[in-house]
């Protein structure tokens, strides 16, 4: 892993693939397929009979891809750990992956990865389309998906309050804030939705890392699951971000909302680093450095 160079989504499958084939109890999948058709990756890291998990969530935004990198460096410090029956955080390895479950999505929306990366491909069907949505070819600052829907304003949560205010704004397709034809409309939430709700009951909390601000997000509209106002103090102490509440657009259709608004389940967002996204590479490390211990206790935390 090259930690001065981006990730895109050819080189993340490249290194999963690698751990894959070096340790037999690397669990490496994937839950469904994106829009143009790139299968999104899974990994499980623990004892498949584990009754408790929690579920870690990267780069809903292509420009927030610096938080791939920041799981990627997590998946391979745990393995190296638990290879070695080592200890972090005064964490025994051995023992979380006995007792825990964390399942890992690390780049959710990798076509628009690539779109941010690497432009639009001459062969996408939609090329036209999308390159009058992005106002030309400078993918640099694009955050949705293949079509152009911001992919943390595409779950159930507050979604029609949320169309009448895209109408008001003249919010349209395009890099950032579009919700949607409808809630879950595309594959990449449906697919991580229904993985959800097919793990509900044995799932304790989730993570959702994105960029920037050094704030975690722990509520919705005031609603505040059982044990997630503890538990974000906790983590508040761990890597000296602010707790905050969203405000304007950032309090419809993201995971977050739907996961308190629907389930009461405990979920968060992390706003990572600090700057104007997207954040340089070069940040990951310190990025890195203050989730750490956040990354290694929040599967113990509950």
């Amino acid at each position: 892993m090259n930690e001065r160079k981006e990730l895109d989504y050819e080189a993340l499958i490249k290194e999963l693939n690698e751990l894959s084939e070096k340790y037999d109890f690397f669990d490496f999948s994937y839950l469904e397929t994106s829009l143009l058709n790139r299968p999104i990756p899974l990994i499980t890291l623990g004892n498949k009979s584990a009754q408790k998990s929690v579920l870690y969530v990267a780069t809903h935004h292509a420009c927030e891809n610096i938080c791939t990198s920041i799981l990627l460096r997590f998946i391979k410090e745990y393995i190296s750990a638990y290879e070695r029956y080592g200890q972090i955080c005064q964490i025994n390895l051995r023992y979380l992956f006995k007792m825990r479950k964390i399942y890992i999505v690390p780049m959710l929306n990798p076509d628009g990865v690539e779109y941010r990366l690497h432009g639009v491909a001459h062969e996408n069907p939609i090329r036209d389309r999308v390159i009058e949505y992005n106002g030309g070819e400078d993918f640099s600052l694009w955050q949705a998906n293949a079509r152009g829907v911001d992919l943390n304003h595409n779950y159930n949560a507050f979604f029609d309050e949320y169309k009448s205010l895209e109408r008001e704004r003249g919010i349209l397709a395009g890099k950032t804030k579009y919700s949607g034809e409808y809630a879950e409309s595309e594959p990449e939430i449906s697919a991580l939705c229904n993985f959800i709700r097919y793990n509900l009951d044995t799932l304790d909390g989730v993570l959702s890392l994105h960029t920037q601000g050094e704030e975690i997000y722990y509520s919705s509209r005031g609603k505040i699951p059982k044990k997630s106002l503890h538990i974000s103090k906790i983590m508040s102490r761990m890597t000296k971000y602010n707790l905050a509440e969203t405000s304007d657009t950032a309090s419809y259709g993201g995971l977050t909302d739907w996961l308190i608004d629907t389930y009461d389940k405990p979920s968060f967002t992390i706003e990572c680093g600090k700057g104007t996204n997207p954040l340089p590479i070069s940040q990951a490390g310190a990025i890195y450095t203050q989730l750490r211990e956040l990354l290694f206790t929040f599967p113990i935390l509950f």
